[in-house]
């Protein structure tokens, strides 16, 4: 097992290739997801002096930071935080984001806890930066969401005596096999956590493989699969409800939501789609695309094969009759519109490895399909499929059938929705359970 200084050293000599080779990339992605340029003195840990103002503001006898990366950690890091402000009134907390769609997220939840929130893009781990971004937080704790150990940040809060905590924390199989190769480099640096609350009880053995002491990993259940404050408020299921109708979907239609998905998915199941209309005439159509800025690249393909979308983004957008579909190109709200499905796909599971979450359409009680690639939600997956709260295909045609029997079928799909919801009870009480490991309760 190497040293941390080691580790350290060696991680730092490859860091600014690695930023280089990404930068271009990250350019692209930047603009293209209306992130601004002055956003990067953040990155580079110099906040901007109304920042400063309102972190000073916050209540200083405990002080978090948490660090979530974009959308999908926001979504378990505002669960928690929820949590941690109602059960701690001394608590201000402080919520970083890589990404400017993930930073819409927690800016809007900073809002909604004014004064004792606020959200700050994070800085890149270079030597030096995470410890100026901490000397102007002063946090009493560092708290990374599922994946987000960063070396230099966590050795620097290591080094200022500001203990590191990681929730929800995520290590699948295969990031499992693929870190197992860098294991004497990684060890030291996950041996700097004080703590690691892990989703499922085979992760314990997974993390103390990578270093991380017995005593120090907490089996506390996943914050994301917690019912608890997954409740999407009624307004925003009404607003939606709106929208569609305004786009010229019926409340009555029957409606397959393709959630998440990733490129070349959405005209391969716009195409399932129109094969189901000839056996459902009613059928409607929703399309929530991982990454809202291929909406030119979705609509292009999609015109390729006769559909006009209607667009969230775009007032008065109506969908064809022919064919009604509607993408949906905004962010933040496909956990509201899975309740407006009834039937709901998920996305990254046909022709990417990975898969994405199906934990928020067991939570609205919706029969969820997905694909073969599922890799990263493993334990999930063989939850839902064991208690027949899921259907697992293995190609668009098998979908093809399986949508067909459960949209003609109400009470399989019934019983399907209440299994999944029900599945999910293991996790209950995860959220709090984090927050009492964190708060030392």
């Amino acid at each position: 097992m190497a040293s941390k200084a080691l580790s350290l050293t060696l991680y730092n000599l490859l860091l600014p290739l690695g930023l280089v080779l990404m930068l271009p990339g990250a350019i692209i992605k930047m603009r293209r997801r209306n992130g601004r340029w002055q956003d990067l003195a953040q990155r580079l840990g110099f906040l901007p002096r109304e920042v400063r103002t309102a972190i000073d503001a916050l209540p200083q006898r405990e002080r978090f930071w948490v660090h979530a990366v974009s959308v999908g950690e926001v979504g378990v890091a505002k669960k928690l935080i929820s949590r941690l402000l109602k059960t701690d009134a001394h608590l201000g907390i402080v919520l970083s984001t890589t990404t400017p769609t993930g930073y819409a997220l927690a800016a809007e939840l900073a809002a909604q806890h004014a004064g004792r929130m606020v959200a700050i893009y994070s800085p890149i781990d270079l030597p030096g930066v995470g410890r100026l971004m901490l000397e102007s937080i002063q946090p009493t704790q560092l708290v990374l969401v599922e994946a987000e150990v960063w070396p230099n940040l966590t050795a620097s809060a290591t080094r200022l005596g500001i203990p590191v905590s990681l929730v929800n924390a995520r290590l699948s199989p295969r990031s499992a096999r693929r870190y197992q190769k860098f294991r004497a480099l990684i060890g030291p640096v996950f041996g700097m956590l004080k703590q690691v609350l892990v989703q499922e009880p085979e992760d314990v053995a997974r993390w103390q493989g990578f270093g991380v002491g017995a005593g120090h990993i907490h089996l506390t259940g996943s914050i994301k699969y917690d019912p608890e404050g997954s409740v999407v408020p009624a307004i925003k299921i009404e607003e939606l409800h709106s929208v569609r109708a305004l786009a010229g979907i019926a409340e009555a239609q029957p409606t397959l939501l393709a959630a998440s998905t990733h490129a070349g998915e959405e005209v391969e199941l716009a195409r399932v789609f129109l094969r189901l209309r000839a056996h459902i005439p009613q059928l409607a159509l929703l399309i929530v695309p991982r990454h809202v800025e291929r909406r030119t690249e979705i609509c292009a393909e999609l015109q390729g094969i006769g559909i006009s979308p209607a667009l969230r983004s775009v007032p008065n957008s109506r969908v064809d009759a022919s064919a009604p579909v509607l993408l949906i190109d905004t962010t933040g709200e496909l956990a509201a519109w899975q309740h407006l499905a009834t039937l709901v796909v998920v996305g990254k599971s046909f022709l990417a490895e990975g898969g994405q979450n199906p934990a928020e359409a067991a939570l609205a009680q919706k029969p969820v399909l997905f694909g073969p690639h599922m890799e990263n939600f493993t334990p999930l997956v063989d939850l839902l499929l064991k208690h027949g709260g899921a259907q697992q295909v293995a190609d668009f045609a098998e979908l093809e059938s399986a949508c067909r029997t459960l949209l003609q079928k109400a009470d399989k799909a019934a019983l399907m929705a209440k299994a999944g919801h029900d599945a999910l009870r293991t996790h209950e009480g995860a959220t709090m359970r984090s927050v009492e490991r964190l708060l030392g309760k």
